[in-house]
């Protein structure tokens, strides 16, 4: 088989500058695109030493050496902390991206009769695996930047009613929810009716009334005898009763933007 070593060298090249980028705009380094550069042409030079022969254990420890060269080189060194998450970056953006030009190459490349593969003699050629990269890498970004932005808004809730019956639920944040009791400013969460029925007795419950887009009516509302949120104890809260489920993802509580002042 013939290798072309400087397609080699220029594919391997462009491939870990998109991975250098990727990191640099995740972890917000803010490094230079030449420092960004001359990573990436360092991993495509390094390449030559993977042809020296060595064992499995051998290359596995030179090809992470290599990684972290390629990010001393393209980030700097400030601590060991640093420079360990920009290897952990490098190396899952690189099996994201790895992972779906395969898949790619195995759907486009192969058929299958049942559990047999064979080869169809179609290939992704270099300049589509030039498109295709960066719309793979900035969708995974995209998808960094949803997920650190919802994280944030997800606690910890645990509420201790009463009797001591104690419930521990998933918390979002809603910034909308700015119920408040008016007689006694307390601030106001929610969760499903479901969630104590028959294990806390309910007795003189207040209501509050509420207006949202479409409903307007009194809220039944229950005083806890106090909540934690991420560990951190509350006591000036009450516990909206709703019919309501929430449509957000495993969440059982909807919390009041107050929180954000508490905790």
């Amino acid at each position: 088989m013939t290798i072309y070593i400087d397609i080699v060298f220029l594919i391997n090249f462009i491939l870990d500058f998109l991975l250098l980028l990727t990191v640099n705009i995740a972890l917000k380094r803010y490094s230079k695109i030449r420092r960004i550069a001359l990573g990436a042409l360092f991993g495509s030079i390094s390449l030559i030493s993977l042809f020296i022969p060595l064992n499995r254990i051998s290359l596995f420890l030179l090809k992470i050496f290599m990684s972290l060269i390629m990010c001393l080189i393209a980030f700097g060194y400030k601590n060991i902390r640093y420079t360990f998450y920009n290897i952990i970056y490098l190396y899952m953006t690189s099996i994201i991206l790895g992972g779906f030009l395969y898949y790619l190459k195995v759907e486009f490349s192969y058929s299958n009769k049942g559990f047999v593969f064979y080869y169809k003699g179609l290939a992704i050629n270099y300049i589509f695996i030039f498109i295709i990269a960066p719309i793979i890498l900035y969708v995974f970004l995209k998808s960094i930047k949803v997920l650190k932005e919802v994280k944030n808004y997800y606690y910890k809730v645990r509420i201790i009613f009463s009797n001591d019956y104690e419930l521990k639920i998933s918390g979002f944040l809603d910034t909308g929810n700015k119920l408040i009791d008016p007689v006694t400013n307390k601030p106001i969460i929610l969760i499903n009716k479901k969630k104590v029925k028959g294990k806390i007795p309910i007795r003189s419950p207040m209501y509050v009334p509420f207006n949202s887009l479409n409903h307007h009516g009194l809220l039944e509302c229950i005083k806890p005898k106090y909540l934690e949120i991420d560990d951190k104890e509350l006591k000036n809260y009450l516990i909206g009763l709703t019919d309501t489920s929430f449509k957000l993802n495993g969440i059982e509580c909807l919390l009041n933007y107050k929180i954000l002042e508490d905790i």
